[in-house]
């Protein structure tokens, strides 16, 4: 037994202390974190690599057009030359807007019955469905809009001119009965925008609503909620944060669009912000269709394309990276852990 001066003399350690565990790192770890450290700085070596690229391409457009590159709405890329994103700029937002205010309600929609209400034996395969979606490549939705959905909505599209003509977007400048002036519209190009971000929204709205608490859950239970009132007080609450970022990375897949775009609209170059009147652009589309007519690679026509291309890369990449933030932050539950 110690003595008790000798009992005094050692060192008071709390008993709550966690005791500090080293491990080796085995050879096979090294190796293999310095495999996914590599991959994730490739990510970040891409994107920059790609961003100058497209400074580099750009800078001609950039010092022939200066600021007004910003504010043109003419495409001139021959003699005289005279271009910029004016027109195009707004179109591409617009489709964007009209995609989101279809997807996101949507998605939510979706998300909340695969999480909350779908019996497990259609969770799996409703899963699954999603994730063919997202997988199904633009061009197919392109192609699915021209030839079914644009002869079918245009009647919808007649209903909303006449019914709803005194809201500024849905007012109408040409003759609402005739089917050829809705063609190729904005409005049309949005809804198909929208098939391609309602699986992201779903997606990433279903993961964070499945991480709800569940304490909280059966909580709500117990004060008598109902099903709705447990998903109105708990889940749509913890999973705001995560709804928000997933909208923003739809906004960024919707901005970038291209194929889909390109077959729907018809191409004008005066901005028009009534959406259901035939014509529409998007840089994106205007890059895809201009490109191969500049064999020079250094012609003005391309470094135009390229200017347009690193205004349309900066938007995307601003909007994503939000996006992202968003969703890292909401994984915590920290709007619910008190």
């Amino acid at each position: 037994m110690p003595s008790e001066a000798h009992t005094r003399m050692m060192p008071s350690v709390p008993e709550d202390t966690p005791r500090a565990i080293a491990a080796r790192v085995s050879t096979g770890d090294k190796i293999f974190r310095g495999i996914l450290r590599a991959s994730g700085w490739s990510v970040f070596v891409i994107t920059g690599l790609i961003l100058v690229f497209l400074i580099i391409r750009a800078a001609k457009a950039f010092r022939f057009m200066g600021a007004q590159f910003l504010t043109t709405s003419a495409w001139i890329t021959f003699s005289p030359q005279h271009f910029g994103i004016a027109a195009i700029l707004p179109f591409g937002i617009l489709i964007a807007l009209i995609a989101m205010i279809i997807a996101v309600p949507t998605g939510i929609a979706i998300a909340l019955y695969i999480s909350e209400y779908a019996p497990p034996r259609l969770k799996r395969p409703l899963i699954a469905l999603m994730d063919l979606m997202a997988a199904i490549p633009s061009i197919i939705f392109g192609i699915w809009g021209l030839l079914f959905l644009l002869p079918r909505i245009i009647g919808f599209d007649s209903w909303l001119g006449r019914h709803l003509g005194f809201v500024p977007f849905f007012n109408f400048r040409l003759s609402t009965s005739i089917a050829a002036n809705y063609v190729g519209s904005t409005f049309i190009a949005g809804v198909v925008v929208s098939l391609m971000v309602i699986p992201i929204v779903t997606s990433l709205s279903r993961q964070v609503f499945s991480q709800a608490p569940q304490g909280e859950r059966e909580g709500a239970y117990a004060l008598g909620a109902t099903r709705w009132g447990m998903v109105r007080t708990v889940v749509l609450p913890f999973g705001r944060a995560g709804v928000i970022g997933a909208t923003m990375l739809g906004l960024g897949r919707a901005l970038g669009e291209t194929i889909a775009v390109t077959l729907i609209i018809s191409p004008v170059w005066r901005f028009n912000f009534h959406i259901l009147e035939s014509g529409s652009n998007s840089i994106a589309s205007r890059i895809a269709v201009d490109f191969g007519s500049f064999p020079d690679a250094g012609s003005m026509g391309l470094s135009a394309l390229m200017a347009a291309g690193l205004v349309l890369f900066g938007m995307t990449l601003v909007v994503n990276t939000l996006g992202a933030i968003v969703i890292s932050r909401s994984r915590s539950g920290s709007a619910t852990a008190d």
